[in-house]
């Protein structure tokens, strides 16, 4: 497979598992770089940025919910506020956090800065193992 057809497939896979759809993304980035590991930092910044984007999707959905519909798990990111999307690559709980986020109207470019972080290294021990 090319470096640019593993990036793209990286990134598909990176935005879909921080959907609400199930996915392994951290497999893929393994594979990527096991066949690519000359590309480290590009593959690290093309699964975060995936990632992330897919983080903030859930962010999103959480903004449309109207307030007055309760959340359950809201609390906890209410308590923590945006560093709690330091957790948003926890397999479960990540997404509802996301979520609980948008639906509190935390500052968004905080919570995607906090996203990231979590989640680029979540990506680092995933590649630190690989190559």
């Amino acid at each position: 497979m090319s470096e640019t057809t593993s990036l793209w497939a990286l990134f598909a896979s990176s935005f879909l598992a921080a959907t609400l759809l199930p996915g392994g993304s951290e497999a893929v980035l393994f594979g990527v770089l096991k066949l690519h590991p000359n590309e480290l930092w590009t593959a690290l910044a093309v699964a975060t940025f995936g990632n992330t984007l897919g983080g903030m999707s859930s962010y999103l959905i959480g903004r449309i919910i109207p307030q007055k519909t309760e959340l359950k798990g809201v609390a906890r990111a209410q308590q923590y506020g945006a560093p709690i999307l330091l957790l948003s690559w926890v397999p479960i709980i990540g997404d509802p956090l996301c979520v609980a986020a948008g639906w509190l109207r935390l500052n968004p470019w905080i919570s995607a800065l906090c996203i990231a972080a979590g989640k680029f290294a979540r990506y680092w021990i995933i590649a630190v193992l690989a190559v």
